[in-house]
């Protein structure tokens, strides 16, 4: 292995404490640090945000980060910032006081990361301000997203090929978790990267056993898991009202469990993945928003009652267990109906054009966008009152806005909700003997003042339920004397806001005019229909390995089975296998790291007599070698 270059070590050290990297995250840096295009191939928990933190603190400039996951991006920068590091981010939902600031931040202040979303590449003025930025890197996060051939294309990612264009010698950086090897070359084609470079971390986890159970019961089935396998568990279900009603039935059986998904307020987000992260609450039932992010090494489970649209987010949902390399379960639920129910989401994503234009047309009039106008504006979209109003059906008028978005005609931001913020913009000497009618206007000015730090020099984040708390005040009576101390240009308040969005993308068609095409209708259509029966084939396959057909669809091979999945093991009690296949367990274990002997008898799903026999074969013969270290490696 080369040795480590002490600066980057150094910056390492410093900032995140660690002293070494990560399998694959040094050979990601040194490739970036000498100007490479680079695509990381990191599965779930392999450490990717270091892969462009470490090398842009070790460069002059700033680092440009796009990604569309808008709480992973404040998470990262709230992240950074604790650490000392100069970083701020960009999305929609800021006031235009917020962005202007933003950019003068990144200008002025020696800032050294800069998040945005990928719809604000879409604005001219961005890119006005980002020509005078100083770039050192461009980082693609979720770069998946920018592939057609990806399981979560968005339009916008494509825009990233024009930000290349202001900064022709700066290398970017593409990271995903999950790419299957098509999808690996349309990334690296659509970014225009200058030589093929890809770092790839194996897919194989030796420590998770993934298993699939048919059941007609599945919460049943889930607390009689959840009762055999101890420890900290994800589940993951579709919606929400079904995170509700799972978690509710958790705690009735007696298993301490909580709810998350993305209609929660932060506060309470933060509250309850707090909680289970530290272990006060053992079972978290989510929607796939929750787990991004989220470094909680010791889940030993994860569990899927519903069956998700592809493998690639099965994949990386069920990569959060075991992360610490102890042996962990990866649980898939299944019953006859589901592939019934999974084909039928294809007919839903893919509502008729003709609907999805009049969705169109009720878009603009709903928004009082006249024809021939609307590009590139913004407007908040109340997509319930939107339903309601010309009452449309929920589900395929969610699709048809998505279709209309991979179609290049708008941009459907997906609710999005920012926290009440505050900044003071009064000198200090002027917030004393205020003149105010809102009875406790000062109380709540003077708790804000006590509470919180910054507020001079930039928005600082609020909680009215906090200052209700400090203040004794009632949520009316602080909402009432924060707008009355912004009209007196005291300070700036701006009250959360849980809305979508829209953004033209062009001006309003008339919709005969808007064209639907093959490239985001039918081949989109025949995409997801790969995927789904992809899926469906690993969930209803009984013979073969489960690890294999995983490794397999994402273009990895493999010499031999993975020994512990639930067909492996079912093989194993048939007695259904081959001296042979002991020997090439055994081969593979210890060809990848030296390893102890529990190891092989914890992973390998062979009865524990033949192992050892098999074993000392091994080393008798000289394919293995036995260690000072009492652990034994394959002999090269």
């Amino acid at each position: 292995m080369p040795s480590q270059p002490s600066s980057i070590l150094d910056i390492l050290k410093k900032y995140w404490g660690y002293d070494a990297f990560r399998p694959l995250q040094q050979d990601i840096i040194n490739s970036v640090l000498a100007g490479r295009d680079t695509l990381g191939l990191m599965p779930t928990g392999g450490g990717k945000s270091i892969t462009f933190q470490v090398p842009t603190m070790a460069m002059d400039g700033i680092a440009l980060v796009v990604t569309p996951i808008i709480s992973l991006m404040k998470d990262q920068v709230d992240r950074l910032r604790s650490l000392h590091i100069k970083a701020t981010y960009l999305y929609a939902g800021l006031t235009r006081a917020e962005v202007n600031r933003t950019y003068d931040k990144c200008l002025y202040g020696n800032y050294k990361f800069l998040y945005v979303s990928p719809e604000r590449l879409q604005s001219q003025s961005f890119m006005e301000r980002l020509r005078q930025m100083n770039v050192s890197l461009i980082v693609v996060d979720e770069a998946h997203c920018i592939s057609q051939w990806g399981y979560d294309f968005r339009p916008s990612f494509l825009r990233i090929a024009q930000v290349r264009k202001l900064f022709p010698n700066v290398p970017v950086l593409a990271l995903t978790a999950t790419a299957t090897p098509v999808v690996v070359e349309d990334i690296q084609r659509r970014l225009a990267f200058r030589q093929p470079n890809v770092f790839s971390m194996s897919f194989a986890r030796d420590n998770l056993s993934y298993v699939v159970r048919p059941t007609e019961e599945k919460v049943a089935e889930l607390i009689h898991i959840l009762r055999a396998v101890p420890g900290t568990a994800i589940v993951y279900a579709r919606s929400r009202l079904r995170t509700k009603q799972i978690c509710d039935e958790l705690n009735r059986a007696g298993i301490h469990a909580d709810f998350y998904h993305a209609g929660l307020y932060v506060e309470d987000k933060e509250d309850k993945q707090n909680k289970w992260t530290s272990n006060e609450c053992r079972v978290m039932v989510a929607t796939n928003a929750f787990g991004m992010g989220i470094d909680k090494p010791d889940v030993r489970l994860v569990v899927h009652v519903d069956m998700p649209n592809s493998l690639e987010e099965y994949y990386q949902e069920a990569g959060r267990a075991g992360r610490d390399g102890k042996r962990s379960y990866a649980v898939l639920l299944v019953k006859h109906t589901d592939q019934r129910i999974l084909r039928r989401h294809i007919t839903e994503a893919f509502p008729d054009k003709d609907f999805i234009r009049s969705v169109y047309e009720r878009v603009g009039n709903f928004l009082g966008v006249s024809l021939g106008e609307g590009f590139q504006q913004m407007y908040d979209f109340n997509f319930n009152l939107f339903c309601r109003t010309f009452d449309l059906p929920v589900l395929p008028t969610h699709n048809a806005l998505k279709i209309l978005t991979q179609a290049g005609y708008i941009e459907f931001v997906e609710e999005i909700e920012t926290q009440s913020r505050v900044m003071i913009h009064a000198r200090k000497d002027e917030l004393y003997d205020l003149e105010t009618t809102t009875p406790g206007a000062d109380l709540v000015l003077q708790a804000i003042l006590r509470i919180y730090t910054g507020l001079f020099s930039d928005y600082v984040f609020i909680n009215e339920n906090v200052i209700a708390f400090r203040t004794g005040l009632d949520q009316e009576t602080i909402y009432r004397s924060l707008l009355e101390l912004t009209r007196m240009h005291i300070l700036h308040y701006v009250p959360r806001k849980r809305t979508p969005y829209i953004i033209y993308t062009t001006s309003r068609e008339e919709p005969k005019h808007v064209l639907i095409p093959k490239a985001v209708y039918e081949e989109l259509r025949d995409r997801m229909t790969s995927r789904i029966e992809a899926t469906i084939n690993y969930a209803y396959s009984d013979t073969g390995c489960r690890e294999l057909m995983l490794l397999s669809y994402f273009g990895e091979s493999k010499d031999c089975e993975c020994g512990h999945c639930d067909l492996c093991i079912d093989r194993r009690k048939r007695g259904d296998h081959e001296p042979a296949d002991v020997q090439q367990g055994i081969l593979y274990m210890a060809g990848l790291r030296p390893r102890r002997l529990d190891e092989f008898l914890d992973t390998l799903s062979f009865p524990k007599d033949e192992i050892l026999s098999m074993l000392s074969f091994l080393v008798d013969e000289g394919f293995i070698e036995h260690l000072e270290d009492d652990t034994y490696q394959k002999r090269v």
